[in-house]
């Protein structure tokens, strides 16, 4: 089973989050500080990281850094989330794997997490297809 660790400040966010991503059968630890984050990923090691861009005395952005220049964290696929637009946003910029803008879709976020930790992901059934024709 795929872990990831979710670190967003705002609950309503992170129980969404925990219970769709446990719905698709992933192991989800979340937590609202990003105190002690380098001890909670040596503990729970997940597969990957979704983390929100502004948090409550934290800047998303240069923790993510942090992490990506960390030689032990440094290949943890990190998804920055944000309700901040995008626009003229570089995921590399941050060293970030994705970004993804609140609100978001709930299939469009497990679409990607699914490709950055290597699942494959199932072709929902189209409207009038036979299972047996797939």
């Amino acid at each position: 089973m795929k872990r990831v660790l979710i670190l967003d400040n705002d609950p309503g966010v992170l129980d969404v989050m925990q219970e769709a991503l446990s719905y698709e059968g992933f192991d989800v630890v979340g937590v609202e500080e990003a105190n002690n984050l380098d001890a909670l990923i040596a503990d729970y090691q997940p597969h990957l990281l979704m983390m929100d861009f502004a948090l409550n005395g934290t800047d998303g952005g240069k923790l993510c850094q942090q992490l990506k220049t960390n030689a032990k964290t440094s290949r943890l696929p990190i998804i920055i989330i944000s309700a901040y637009s995008n626009k003229g946003f570089v995921p590399g910029s941050y060293g970030c794997n994705d970004f993804i803008t609140k609100p978001f879709d709930l299939y469009d976020l497990i679409a990607r997490i699914k490709v950055l930790v290597g699942q494959v992901i199932e072709k929902p059934m189209g409207f009038g297809e036979r299972p047996d024709a797939m």
